[in-house]
């Protein structure tokens, strides 16, 4: 027997038509990227997002061709993401901070036959086209031609490509299980992977950010995505804006701290979303020209562990309510997020301060556990730590162009993490399993140490790898980018960790550096530091 319920395909123009139809006028702001501002509405962003996918039909492009972009975060991305989607195309979002030839891989091994391109990013296409074949059709997002025609012959204009509007173009309707966007992994070992979401495990996405205790968006939130719409879809939040209605802020190409201070300030924010080194340059900021960031209520960070030391700074300094997440581009990304429970309300202030560390626990349609070696499943006593292991309903199956379940080991996802379960659920992510250090057997954690040295006042930021040790095998060594003005010793910088950490897990040498390698999602590069600096214990 079954129930007798209305049922309908979760389709991602069902997001944008909600939004269009119950939040008409709610404005979406943005900083364009070649200078000057807008603002438009979730009603007129339906409308060119329906024009756009009639433009698409009239190329001729099969159902589920992939469309690039190389795009910052700005309205006219917005349009694209539920165009080609709500179309029956495949939005596929490409990092432009990656090198020239894995942007070329990355194009050929999707297939994109439209690339929608921002001015800015033109040299880099010019300088890839002739090598992407099947690359027939490119559209540069903003302006005038300008002299673009002759960098790239036969490009067309965004605003031209929509000019004749929507008409009466209706959305198609498919099943919901159909292919909806496609993001690559950062490839920082061999070539980027691709991860091919549906319209299914979108929407399930975006309703589970939405829920109070994960992300929470509302539509009276002021919501600004400073995480790049080309990194997993800015963490899906355009996808759960559409759904709650929020107001949003487009931040354009300018991320630094400067630029999203005025931002917050001006547009009064309520929630920003990004990775610790942009709320780096924004608490800098901020205590620079006295800021106190008097709107922004929660801030939520995932890329890359938080500094308990950020957390702080938010709290203490701006009243800002820090949200730590944990995700990955294989989980759309969302994997975790720490709210608290309602016994914690009971504890002592430190200990419920102590518990944000962490990166929380899974919301519903993510199981997290941990295993050995083996792959034999460990306990949840917030002590043993293992490889962190995952499935759900928007963790991916396979990699694209793979065979199906080829990306499981028993039906889970190994995710690279070496982590701890508590028995409420909640994770702390100890290390990426190729980063942590094993010296003498035992092992150090190079998050747990990085935490403790950035909280420094003299340092700005800093990095923990493991270097080559003849007795060792492996001893931790530090390195440190000084904060402006100060000049640390190497003495004083190992002092932090006195009493914070057992002796010999203390870094054995700090190498001052002026700046971290970073890589296209604004992680440290690990490999990098490894190649320069992973035998100065040797000599």
């Amino acid at each position: 027997m079954q129930g007798q319920m209305m049922g309908g395909d979760l389709l991602i123009s069902g997001l944008i038509t909600h939004a269009a139809k119950y939040h008409a006028d709610t404005e979406i702001f943005s900083v364009n990227t070649g200078g000057g501002e807008e603002t438009t509405t979730w009603s007129q962003v339906e409308s060119n997002s329906r024009a756009l996918a009639r433009a698409l039909g009239a190329l001729g492009i099969e159902n589920q061709a992939r469309c690039g972009t190389l795009a910052w975060n700005n309205r006219r991305h917005l349009e694209i993401y539920f165009g080609t989607s709500g179309g029956g195309y495949v939005c596929h979002t490409l990092n432009p901070r990656l090198p020239p030839q894995q942007l070329a891989y990355i194009l050929n091994h999707a297939e994109d036959k439209v690339l929608f391109v921002e001015r800015t990013f033109l040299p880099l296409v010019a300088a890839v086209k002739d090598e992407c074949p099947l690359l027939e059709h490119i559209i540069l997002m903003e302006g005038s031609d300008d002299g673009a025609s002759d960098i790239i012959p036969g490009i067309m204009l965004y605003d031209d490509f929509i000019a004749d509007g929507p008409g009466d173009f209706v959305w198609p309707q498919f099943d919901e299980k159909t292919a909806s966007s496609l993001c690559y992994t950062s490839g920082t070992t061999g070539n980027p992977k691709g991860v091919l979401y549906s319209h299914r495990s979108t929407l399930l996405h975006a309703m589970a950010s939405n829920m109070r205790d994960c992300i929470g968006f509302s539509a009276q939130d002021v919501v600004m995505p400073v995480v790049p719409m080309f990194h997993v879809n800015a963490w899906g939040t355009p996808y759960a804006c559409a759904m709650s209605g929020a107001r949003m802020v487009m931040p354009g190409p300018g991320l630094d701290g400067a630029s999203l201070v005025k931002l917050i300030d001006t547009h009064e924010i309520t929630i920003a979303l990004g990775v610790p080194t942009i709320w780096l340059g924004l608490l800098n900021e901020a205590k620079k020209t006295g800021s106190k960031l008097a709107s922004l209520e929660r801030t939520v960070i995932g890329g890359s562990a938080c500094p308990p030391s950020m957390i702080d700074a938010f709290r203490e300094d701006h009243g800002v309510d820090t949200i730590h997440a944990w995700g990955m581009t294989e989980l759309s990304p969302l994997g975790s997020t720490n709210q608290p429970l309602a016994k914690h309300k009971h504890l002592p202030i430190e200990e419920q301060h102590a518990l944000r560390v962490g990166q929380g626990r899974p919301p519903f349609g993510v199981e997290l556990a941990i295993v050995d070696e083996d792959g034999n499943m460990l306990p949840n006593d917030g002590v043993t730590q293992g490889d962190l292991v995952c499935r759900g309903e928007w963790v991916l199956d396979s990699y694209f162009r793979t065979e199906p379940g080829s990306a499981l080991n028993d039906g889970w996802f190994y995710t690279g993490d070496v982590a701890v379960l508590d028995p409420d659920g909640y994770l702390t992510i100890k290390d990426r399993s190729k980063d942590i250090i094993k010296s003498g057997g035992e092992w150090i954690s190079s998050v747990d140490l990085e935490n403790i040295a950035v909280a420094h006042p003299a340092l700005a930021n800093a990095a923990v790898i493991g270097a080559r040790h003849e007795k060792w095998d492996e001893r931790p060594i530090l390195l440190a980018v000084r904060a402006e003005g100060a000049d640390p010793s190497e003495a004083e910088v190992l002092s932090i960790f006195d009493n914070k950490i057992a002796s010999w897990q203390v870094p054995d040498k700090v190498i001052f550096v002026d700046e971290l390698p970073l890589g296209a999602t604004g992680k440290v590069l690990k490999r990098k530091l490894k190649e320069e600096y992973g035998d100065v214990l040797m000599a």
